[in-house]
């Protein structure tokens, strides 16, 4: 970033601009030359999604989520836990809130997940049940839940990691109380439940060919050849930076040639924390060589990011030191991975120019105890849909009023957002605000950063 420093003269307009190097993404104000995710995805005959958090879908997080994504996962909200937190006790609130706002948006909704051995609720988890009760817990649970939005959902993750790391299946609630049945049982009354709806069984580290993986495979394969509705596996793909398997597009078509469509269900690539441009340069090639796995293999059905922003990631708060495994930074500013996506699906895969988006900041006039301050943020060749500016005073100045932005101050560090009906910056467009600050015998101009 470059920005502008000089000196002041009472009664002079003075000027520090900082240009953002990266383009925050909007719904009705995108890039010139980009075409959102979900429509290069469609045109690759794939569809891209998000894991979403329901209480998040307004604002920039909202547009971003109905703009760029055809397909929207719950990243909780289905899970049993969140549905009946109490025996006989539903909470439908935020499954509902996500299903309706991807009505409202033309997307489809990826249930998950309806059978699994974590977020359980306790009543469950510490029951004493006989096998009989089990299953009929079971067999109501996935009835209840499934039909409530039949016809509602594209897909299930019906059945999510029941393998362990060797290929023998995992200890849980299900496996011990019901045997390894309880997979084709569970499938068949999902199915039951919604015809309509492709069925999947999901898991973690079975991306590449491997012990895991072929354990799935042989599932899936037994499962076929006895009539078992299976419709799909789904990969999740939580991956470390640099690690992506080399035999990722060859498990993608060893599933497809069983005769079921696959799935990226729940990408993201962490990176040890900072990160800088070398991790961000090998993010977006992992991501691309995702992406371009999936758009080789017809039956590959589409890939799903687990959180689109790193302010909505899960990664930090279990993989300690780790994080930035996303698309998005936590500003909603797209990373190079966002661009390396697009390359993947035929669109433009390098950033809009240096200077697309510029924060210029000037004295408007000036007493001997304060002064009155704008900033105008302008863009030519980008847009943006949300924007923060930032500086720090270098003699004392303390901001007094705002208007137009909503400005914070701690010590001499000041951050200014848009206000909720300012944030929209049009490419060949701007936006304004001001405020009034106190001073005190020198009042240099700031450096100013945008993003």
């Amino acid at each position: 970033m470059r920005s502008l420093r000089t000196g002041l003269s009472l009664g002079s307009v003075l000027t520090g601009i900082a240009a953002l190097g990266a383009l925050l993404v909007a719904a009705p104000a995108a890039h010139a030359a980009d075409t959102p995710l979900r429509d290069l995805a469609a045109a690759k005959g794939k569809v891209i999604g998000t894991a979403v958090t329901g209480s998040k879908l307004t604002g920039t997080y909202g547009d971003i989520t109905g703009a760029q994504f055809s397909s929207l996962t719950p990243g909780n909200a289905m899970k049993w836990e969140t549905v009946e937190p109490t025996r006989g006790t539903y909470n439908w609130a935020e499954a509902d809130q996500i299903v309706a706002f991807a009505q409202a948006h033309n997307q489809q909704v990826r249930g998950h997940t309806l059978v699994w051995h974590s977020q359980n609720p306790s009543w469950l988890t510490n029951g004493t049940w006989t096998s009989a009760q089990l299953s009929s817990l079971l067999q109501d649970h996935i009835t209840t839940e499934v039909t409530r939005y039949k016809g509602k959902l594209a897909a299930w993750d019906v059945v999510n990691e029941p393998f362990n790391e060797d290929g023998t299946y995992r200890s849980t609630l299900w496996y011990n109380g019901l045997g390894s049945d309880y997979i084709a049982q569970a499938l068949t009354w999902a199915h039951a439940a919604d015809p309509g709806a492709k069925l999947y069984i999901n898991d973690y580290n079975v991306e590449g060919v491997n012990a895991k993986s072929t354990a799935l495979y042989n599932l899936v394969k037994s499962l076929k050849e006895r009539g078992v509705p299976i419709d799909g596996v789904g990969l999740q793909a939580h991956l470390i930076l640099g690690q992506v398997p080399s035999t990722l597009q060859q498990n993608i078509q060893r599933f497809a040639d069983l005769g079921v469509d696959v799935a990226i269900t729940e990408l993201d690539i962490r990176m040890q924390l900072p990160s800088d441009s070398a991790k961000l340069t090998q993010q977006a090639a992992d991501y691309k060589a995702v992406f371009d796995a999936c758009v080789a293999v017809s039956r590959c059905y589409g890939v799903t990011v687990w959180g689109f922003t790193d302010s909505d990631s899960w990664i930090p708060d279990v993989f300690s030191g780790y994080g930035a495994a996303t698309p998005y930074d936590e500003n909603y500013v797209p990373k190079p991975a966002y661009y390396a996506i697009a390359g993947s699906l035929g669109g433009t895969s390098t950033p809009p120019p240096t200077g697309a988006c510029t924060a210029t900041y000037s004295v408007q006039s000036q007493w001997n105890t304060g002064f009155t301050g704008q900033v105008r943020i302008a863009c030519s060749g980008a847009a943006l849909s949300s924007w923060k500016v930032n500086w720090t005073y270098g003699a004392g100045q303390r901001i007094t009023q705002a208007w137009n932005a909503d400005c914070t101050q701690s010590g001499a560090a000041v951050t200014c957002a848009n206000a909720s009906y300012n944030g929209t910056v049009p490419n060949g467009g701007s936006v304004t605000f001001g405020f009034n600050a106190s001073w005190s015998g020198s009042n240099p101009v700031p450096t100013v950063t945008l993003g």
